[in-house]
């Protein structure tokens, strides 16, 4: 957001700094998953975003957020300016949408307070990556 025109932002570093996505990486797997459009294609994280870009990310649930790039930034900004460079069209969730989401809150409460050993968190690691 500046007052020349703005170098070319990827879309994982744009994602990033518009807070919808924690860190960069997360941003760069979610779109290497196919979990991010950009104007109705599938984006590699390489992608250049250029405002009126329409992007869509796919949440847990069939969730989906949809979000038009008002302004493109490189660098990090506080939260309020963040919110500024894009206009979220996400419609509300629906009360069975959020009670869902309480319900999966409250089993992964509920299995994080049972904890797990060592050799159960590599088990369940090993078959999260697909190995054996």
């Amino acid at each position: 957001m500046g007052d020349g025109p703005m170098a070319p932002v990827r879309l994982d570093v744009w994602l990033d700094v518009a807070c919808l996505f924690k860190t960069r990486s997360e941003a760069k797997q979610a779109c290497l998953l196919g979990k991010v459009t950009v104007s109705g294609d599938r984006a590699k994280p390489h992608r250049v975003v250029r405002e009126g870009d329409e992007i869509v990310i796919a949440h847990p649930f069939g969730r989906r957020q949809t979000v038009d790039v008002v302004a493109v930034a490189d660098r990090h900004l506080s939260k309020a300016e963040a919110r500024t460079l894009f206009d979220d069209r996400t419609p509300e969730p629906t009360v069975a949408d959020k009670e869902m989401r309480r319900l999966d809150r409250a089993y992964r409460e509920a299995a994080a307070a049972a904890g797990t050993d060592r050799r159960a968190r590599r088990v369940i690691r090993r078959r999260k990556q697909g190995d054996s």
